[in-house]
């Protein structure tokens, strides 16, 4: 199950051993080997505006540190994993000691965080520690190529805000209204999503630089009767599960057609017709939203659902998985769990330079120890890490809300990740 409340976890997932029900991978890879075993900590939220995400991300990674601890584990040990809470941009304490309790433990990998404001209240110090920080969500494009020791399984904005904007074009808007909160997630899609729109010959008649709201933002009458005042065939709603709630009730109220209404990764969820976050059933029905990510196959979420049974959700889990797996492959061709091993293996094991395709922890690890470069293929669909450690190409999936305020799959489009 996935941790609850705001306190720190360490753990040390399954046990592994010749009991795991797998050929033990116990080798040095190409550098002989290591006595220590990889720490691998998580940065995700169980608390603020992303909670929703933090379920799937966590049992992203504990299912992928299963698979390998249940083959024998890495350099004769089981790879053990503390789980930290990051909570949002709006507490930054939380991440701020969370980072350096995990610094303090003695990780060598970081898997997080989900919020890009979050991850650059905390980079430097983790990736000034000699950590390697793996985020499975971030998407602001000022995280390209940050550090030599960030990288990420989630594509930049380019390649979200690239479909997002095509997806409302294509369904014959042409005045497109952008509720936008004032965080480098929020803007940093927005400047996308906007380029797209204004490329094809449509007009952002509201949410341009300078009408960005506030995260903190409660009230949202007058900015809603802004957003409808200026005509809009379309509304993107760019902002986290927080604000999202009020925001749609309030358009709700003022009389605005949800069904032409686009919402992205920070706010795509389940809101269903009860509870805090719940609205009448058919509040949501045919508007849309997009999700980096390939979507998870039905065996992929049956083994995520393993590991946390309550899961109603899987966003950014197989990316939280892939992350882990680069991790533990990365050290296991260097042969040895520091940070500097793993970050200097990443590109490698990840199909940069060509290799081997392979899945999973055993089939890679097995190609590994014979000495053979590989091509990790993702869970998530991502492509290898370029030169600025983001993934090459990335699918989006295109999700469509019910009468029950639940979305459904629709289709995914892959595009290439842009280099400057």
């Amino acid at each position: 199950m996935a941790v609850a409340g705001a306190v720190v976890l360490a753990l040390t997932a399954c046990a592994g051993g010749s009991d795991g029900g797998g050929e033990e991978t116990t080798g040095s890879g190409g550098g002989g080997g290591s006595s220590e075993p990889l720490h691998i900590g998580t940065l995700l939220p169980v608390t603020g505006s992303l909670a929703q995400l933090g379920p799937p991300e966590i049992a992203g990674v504990d299912l992928a540190v299963a698979e390998i601890n249940e083959a024998g584990g890495l350099f004769g040990a089981d790879v053990e994993v503390t789980h930290t809470d990051s909570s949002d941009a709006n507490n930054a304490s939380v991440s701020t000691a969370s980072a350096q309790e995990l610094i303090s433990a003695g990780v060598s990998v970081v898997v997080g965080a989900a919020s890009s404001s979050v991850t650059l209240n905390v980079i430097d110090d983790i990736t000034g520690a000699g950590v390697v920080q793996i985020s499975p969500a971030n998407t602001a494009t000022n995280l390209s190529g940050y550090s030599d020791f960030y990288f990420r399984t989630a594509p930049p904005d380019s390649v979200q805000g690239d479909v997002l904007g095509n997806l409302i074009v294509s369904d014959g808007a042409s005045n497109v209204g952008i509720l936008v909160f004032n965080d480098s997630y929020g803007t940093s899609l927005r400047d996308v999503v906007a380029g797209v729109v204004t490329d094809a010959g449509g007009t952002i008649v509201y949410g341009e630089k300078g009408q960005e709201f506030d995260p903190a933002e409660q009230n949202f009458s007058t900015i809603v009767g802004d957003v409808i005042a200026s005509s809009p065939d379309a509304i993107a709603i760019l902002a986290f599960t927080d604000q999202t709630p009020l925001v749609v009730r309030e358009l709700v109220a003022q009389g605005w057609d949800m069904s032409k209404t686009y919402f992205v990764d920070g706010n795509l969820q389940n809101f269903g017709t009860e509870g805090e976050t719940g609205f009448p059933a058919g509040t949501l029905e045919g508007a849309q939203g997009t999700l980096p990510g390939a979507f998870p196959s039905e065996e992929f979420q049956a083994r995520m659902l393993e590991v946390d049974p309550d899961l109603s959700e899987y966003s950014y889990g197989p990316e939280s998985y892939d992350a882990t797996m680069l991790a533990a492959l990365a050290a296991l061709k260097g042969g040895a769990s520091d940070g500097e091993t793993i970050q200097a293996n990443l590109a490698a094991v990840s199909g940069a330079d060509g290799g081997e395709e392979c899945t999973g922890w055993q089939e890679c690890a097995d190609l590994i120890e014979d000495g053979q470069d590989i091509a990790y293929q993702a869970v998530s669909g991502v492509g290898p890490f370029n030169e600025a450690n983001d993934p090459s190409s990335a699918f989006i999936g295109i999700y469509q809300f019910g009468g029950d305020n639940t979305y459904t799959f629709s289709r995914s489009e892959e595009g290439e990740v842009p280099q400057d």
